[in-house]
């Protein structure tokens, strides 16, 4: 596989939650009218869905690279928090046939797509029936599939191997929205993979704390951190 089954809704979807899918035309449109005709106007009607599955899957297998040392045979459960559609984990379920994957996701599409710092974490750009759609035609079983949606559902709380918020947590909102939750879903050996600002903080909060990826080509250049045993 070099490319992800996408349709255009999905496709759509992509572009929205990571905005380097964007060819160079489309962020100049971007720029020029604003993100209100790009987020309701331009990403529903100008998008090339092939071209977006191929640069989408080479994204998310580049991020899978970057974890996949720390990914374990004994790690069965995965809670993914703000995965968007799920392409990750749709390489993870190629890669390692016997997880079972855990989306905790808002269901709605902001009018207004602002990217940045959110504290009360209210934007958002999902449609969880597309993302269902999108890991099940990308060959993930439904039976493995377990989506919440974080302001309606009971969110789950067994305790997890693994918990992945990539470019989510700590990241467009604060790190305590999640932090009484992820202490009842974790034990002393769930890893806790993010990234933030502030990787020197969670030094206060959690036992370990290792810096795994140093994005370089951002303005705050942000830290993916692996995060291992709460401390209180």
């Amino acid at each position: 596989m070099n490319s992800f089954i996408i349709p255009k809704q999905a496709a759509r979807l992509a572009v929205l939650q990571r905005i380097e899918l964007a060819n160079p035309f489309l962020l100049k449109i971007r720029k020029l009218f604003g993100r209100y005709i790009f987020s309701n106007l331009v990403t529903k009607y100008f998008l090339n869905a092939n071209s977006i599955g191929k640069r989408y899957y080479e994204t998310m297998l580049n991020e899978f690279l970057t974890l996949e040392k720390f990914i374990e045979q004994n790690h069965k459960s995965i809670l993914s928090i703000g995965a968007g559609l799920g392409g990750l984990e749709i390489i993870i379920n190629q890669k390692y046939n016997d997880k079972t994957f855990f989306f905790i996701e808002r269901n709605y599409v902001s009018k207004k797509v602002k990217y940045g710092w959110d504290s009360s974490n209210n934007e958002a750009y999902n449609d969880l029936k597309v993302q269902k759609e999108f890991l099940t035609l990308n060959q993930m079983d439904h039976k493995k599939i377990n989506i919440f949606d974080y302001d309606h559902d009971i969110l789950p709380e067994f305790k997890f191997d693994l918990v992945i918020s990539l470019l989510s947590l700590d990241y467009h909102y604060d790190f305590q929205i999640y932090q009484n939750y992820l202490k009842k879903i974790s034990n002393t050996d769930t890893l806790i993979i993010f990234d933030t600002i502030r990787a020197d903080y969670f030094k206060k909060i959690f036992k370990s704390v290792e810096t795994i990826r140093t994005d370089i080509n951002t303005v705050h250049k942000s830290k993916r951190i692996i995060c291992r045993g709460f401390l209180t």
